[in-house]
């Protein structure tokens, strides 16, 4: 993951500065940076969203084909992760640099996404044991100053709201085969319920406090992070310590209630957001990825 190098003297102004509930850039302990979110910005997937929070920003494309269902549950669809660390992000991901971190971030994906507690998987069935549709969920980071996994989860929510799965119909031929044909119409769609997606919450512990949506220069001053996704209702589907640090009990209870209350918080104006998006059609201003 990118770093930066930071001095004694910053980490200390740093650690202050969290202990009165009040960091670098005027923030307290548990508010977001700006975040910017566009839906719609990439013309050959079936659903895409861009999201920027501060200097982060992520790009995600949705692609539906139609796969086979996995044996163990024959009457569901499943969802395929693959995230590219941009070398334009930052001179680390160079080469072969971002890899490992790609693959760490599809995992933990995997793991909060894929799943019947956050989306509706038999909904992607189209023939049970036979035919299912595959959502391949590519996610591209463009630029990166700390924050990547929060930032993603609310990019692939705004996808999941924007993406467009053709209609199925399924049809006996001669022989007794099944035959599928999409549907040709573009508004003959289906379209996937993500109000129980969950946003992904991370937070770093500095000092003897834990902080939302950390900057670079402050992870820098972490000793360990905690990243947890959680519901609009407020429930947890996937918890996950990071870093080389250690966390106490205590400091992982107050740690989970704040991801808890962060988390809930921040489901329904993203939720209002996207469907005023969605409102305003071809009004919208568009303003893409490369704006």
């Amino acid at each position: 993951m990118a770093t930066v190098q930071v001095s004694e003297a910053e980490k200390v102004y740093i650690l202050h500065g969290i202990r009165d509930d009040l960091r670098v850039d005027g923030r307290g302990c548990e508010d977001y940076r700006h975040m910017e979110v566009e839906t719609d910005v990439v013309s050959n997937t079936d659903g895409s969203a861009k999201v920027t929070l501060g200097h982060t920003a992520v790009l995600v494309g949705i692609k539906a084909e139609i796969g086979k269902p996995r044996p163990m549950v024959a009457n569901e669809g499943y969802l395929e992760f693959f995230v590219d660390c941009s070398a334009n992000a930052t001179p680390e991901f160079e080469g072969r640099g971002g890899e490992e971190l790609g693959t760490e971030l599809s995992n933990t994906l995997y793991k909060v996404f894929n799943n019947q507690h956050s989306l509706d998987l038999k909904s992607l069935c189209i023939s049970p044991g036979e035919h299912c549709w595959v959502l391949y969920v590519d996610v591209l980071l463009l630029q990166c100053d700390g924050n990547l996994y929060d930032a993603i989860s609310v990019a692939i929510k705004a996808a999941l709201f924007n993406t467009k799965i053709p209609r199925v119909h399924i049809s006996s031929d001669e022989e007794g085969g099944k035959e599928i044909e999409l549907s040709d119409d573009p508004y003959d769609c289906m379209r996937l319920d993500v109000e129980n997606v969950p946003c992904i919450v991370t937070l770093c512990k500095i000092g003897h406090r834990h902080v939302v949506d950390a900057t670079l220069q402050e992870k820098a001053c972490s000793v360990a992070s905690l990243i947890i996704s959680v519901t609009h209702k407020g429930i947890i589907t996937c918890s996950r310590k990071v870093g080389r640090g250690s966390l106490d009990p205590e400091s992982i209870c107050e740690m989970i209630e704040t991801g808890k209350r962060v988390g809930k918080a921040l489901h329904p104006p993203l939720m209002k957001l996207l469907q005023q998006e969605e409102s305003l059609g071809k009004k919208r201003q568009k303003v893409g990825f490369l704006g």
